[in-house]
């Protein structure tokens, strides 16, 4: 066969990956018809609504949305019509780190990847190019190719292609617009290669040629759990040395700026903070180190197992030095915690530093005001509820409350946490701030946000990570 000339694309699953990818695809190629599908009425019903009020926060989203939706890009909770019109297929749908059964709290649950394979099988009536774009472990590829032949009809033929996105929530759109690097990967056959060829004729719209590359299947794959990996090492890497220079009284900032400058190493992700998260790297890190144990590769394992240990170390640090701050007790006093985000300019709670940060000081009995400009409040509680299962959401309502702005949250607290980077906590009137809170006021900033030297004059007592 030779390359399909793209004009019908579906996409399963209307989440965090596939509306933005989708939609930008829709913009950028007004010839192609862009249907994404998700079994969630009430997602669907907010990608369509007339106010344009879209289920998820990224900035620049609903600039493309609200002119492509309508032209040629549609939502709908119509997945079979979809996929029969489609010609290729992305499968955007989540998977989770598994929470119980084989390989529990690191293996990806794969459930949602096969039940979307399994009824793009069932439904196909014409040939199909499949393009797996969720976040999986390496050789799902050949599983899904597998269900797909066990179940296609009679002249029905299925190529499977890996394209993972390299995103970063906050600017999603910008990555998309001006990617660094398109990865397609195919089987190296004659039929794989011109699969891929059909995608690389969709990207080409708006990518340059020499930002697509395209390389076999099981690369593709692992290349998105290793670039997430490595990125996810170095914030961990620059949170344990924020360690020795709180301890030593050095300046995590100026270590940071110093070695930054090293052209081998470059300066992004050099930023130390209470810990990473988001939906991708402990979960990306975690599926390595069980991939390296399927392999039996324990010190392989071991090694990336560490970069998640040191994540947790550094939130439990910072926890115990608030507590450690305070005078060591934190029971009754009230603790304002800006920002829910696991980072700014995003409503994504997945893995965020807050719900651990929170959780801890809930175990210490103390009272939590929280403040995050763009989470809503139900996702607030169902975090707080899932991290502590044991304690009724009615008993977590009267140690914790959501407050509607930054200077609410602070009235009355002992200490202002700094869990996200939010830049209008920068525009804080920290003076009324200072003002409203309990003697002393402490500030600790957890995403060296604020100036610490401009707030101590104010009044406040403040403690920057990696600053001794």
């Amino acid at each position: 066969m030779a390359p399909v000339n793209v004009t019908k694309i579906c996409c399963i699953g209307a989440g965090y990956v596939g509306g933005p990818t989708c939609a930008v695809i829709a913009l950028k190629c007004p010839h192609i018809k862009v249907t994404i599908v998700d079994l969630n009425q009430t997602r669907i019903d907010a990608w369509n609504s007339a106010d344009y009020k879209l289920p998820i926060y990224e900035p620049g989203l609903e600039e493309v949305v609200r002119e492509a939706r309508g032209r040629n890009l549609f939502f709908s909770t119509d997945v079979d019509g979809a996929i029969q019109e489609a010609q290729l297929i992305f499968v955007s749908v989540n998977t989770p780190t598994k929470k119980s059964g084989v390989g529990a709290g690191f293996a990806a649950d794969l459930n949602y990847v096969e039940l979307a394979t399994r009824r793009v099988a069932a439904v196909a009536t014409s040939s199909k190019i499949v393009v797996e774009k969720s976040t999986v472990p390496c050789r799902t590829a050949e599983s899904m190719r597998t269900i797909l032949e066990a179940n296609s009809k009679p002249n029905c033929r299925f190529d499977i292609l890996s394209n993972p996105e390299f995103l970063a929530e906050g600017t999603a759109i910008t990555d998309l617009f001006s990617p660094d690097r398109v990865l397609i990967g195919s089987l190296q056959t004659p039929e794989g290669k011109d699969a891929s060829d059909s995608l690389v004729g969709v990207y080409s719209n708006w990518v340059p040629k020499d930002r697509i590359l395209t390389v076999g299947l099981w690369s593709s794959e692992l290349s998105k759990l290793a670039a997430n990996a490595m990125l996810a090492q170095r914030i961990s890497s620059i949170n344990a040395l924020s360690a020795i220079c709180e301890a030593t009284g050095a300046n995590i900032d100026e270590v940071a700026h110093a070695v930054g400058y090293d052209s081998r190493m470059g300066s992004k992700f050099l930023k130390a903070s209470v810990g990473f998260g988001g939906s991708c790297f402990q979960k990306d890190i975690l599926n390595l180190v069980y991939l390296s144990e399927s392999l039996h590769l324990p010190e392989v394992a071991a090694y990336w197992r560490q970069v998640v240990e040191m994540n947790e170390y550094q939130k439990r640090r910072f926890s115990k030095r608030v507590v450690d701050t305070l005078f060591s007790t934190i029971t009754g006093k009230r603790i304002a915690v800006l920002g829910f985000a696991f980072k700014a300019d995003t409503g994504d709670t997945r893995e965020s530093a807050a719900i651990t940060l929170i959780r801890n000081f809930q175990s210490e009995k103390a009272l939590v005001n929280i403040y995050d400009p763009q989470v809503p409040h139900e996702q607030i509680w169902a975090d707080l509820s899932e991290a502590s299962p044991h304690i009724p959401l009615e008993s977590t309502k009267q140690q914790v409350k959501i407050c509607a702005s930054a200077l609410e949250a602070c009235m009355n607290a002992e200490a202002v946490i700094i869990a996200t980077e939010w830049k209008e906590f920068l525009d804080i009137d920290w003076e009324r701030v200072y003002a409203s809170m309990n003697k002393p006021a402490f500030v600790f900033d957890g995403r060296l946000l604020v100036d610490a030297e401009k707030l101590r004059k104010i009044g406040f007592q403040v403690t920057t990570i990696g600053r001794g």
